[in-house]
C-alpha cells in the first residue's frame, strides 16, 4: 500500500478540456453548473486557476476532488477559501474540509450529478455504491463545505 495521497493526474486531453471549461466560465458560459475556481497558491503565492463543479447538498455548497488530493486542494487547505467565477460574477467563500465520516452523503449525491463526467477516478465507485464503499472511497476524495462572503 503506498503511503502517498491517492492523486490520479489528467490526460493531456482532459487537461486540453479542463482549460477549455475554464476559459468558458471565465468568459461567462458555465457548462451544467461549472465554475472557475481560484485559489492562492501556498508555495507561488499567486492564484491558482481550474474548472470545478460545485455541488449543492442539504441547503449547502461543497467542492469535490474528484481525482483525489491535487494541487487545488493542497491549496486550499492552506487558503481556507478562494473564488468561484462564471463571466463577471466572481464569489469569495471561505472552505471547511469534511472529515472522512461527513462525507457519505455528499459523495453519494455528487456521483448522483456528476458520476458521468468524474466516475472513471473513484475507482468502480458510484451513486449505487453500498456506503461502505462510499466510505471507504472518502479519505482519496477531498470534500470542502463552501460559504460565500459577502
Amino acid at each position: 500500500m503506498s503511503s502517498q495521497p491517492y492523486y490520479l493526474q489528467g490526460s493531456p486531453l482532459a487537461i486540453r478540456f479542463n482549460s477549455v471549461v475554464g476559459w468558458l466560465a471565465r468568459h461567462g458560459v458555465s457548462l451544467l453548473g461549472s465554475a472557475e475556481l481560484s485559489v492562492k497558491g501556498r508555495k507561488s503565492g499567486r492564484m491558482q486557476r481550474i474548472p470545478v463543479n460545485p455541488h449543492r447538498h442539504g441547503g449547502e455548497q461543497y467542492l469535490v476532488s474528484a481525482r483525489g488530493h491535487s494541487q487545488w486542494v493542497r491549496n486550499m487547505r492552506a487558503a481556507g477559501g478562494g473564488e468561484l467565477r462564471i463571466g463577471r460574477k466572481v464569489r469569495t467563500f471561505t472552505a471547511v474540509e469534511l472529515p472522512d465520516a461527513e462525507k457519505l452523503l455528499v459523495l453519494r449525491t455528487y456521483l448522483e450529478r456528476w458520476g458521468w463526467e468524474v466516475n472513471q477516478y473513484f475507482q468502480g465507485v458510484t451513486a449505487k455504491s453500498t456506503d461502505e464503499e462510499l466510505l471507504a472511497a472518502a479519505p482519496d476524495h477531498p470534500v470542502f463545505r463552501i460559504t460565500t462572503t459577502a
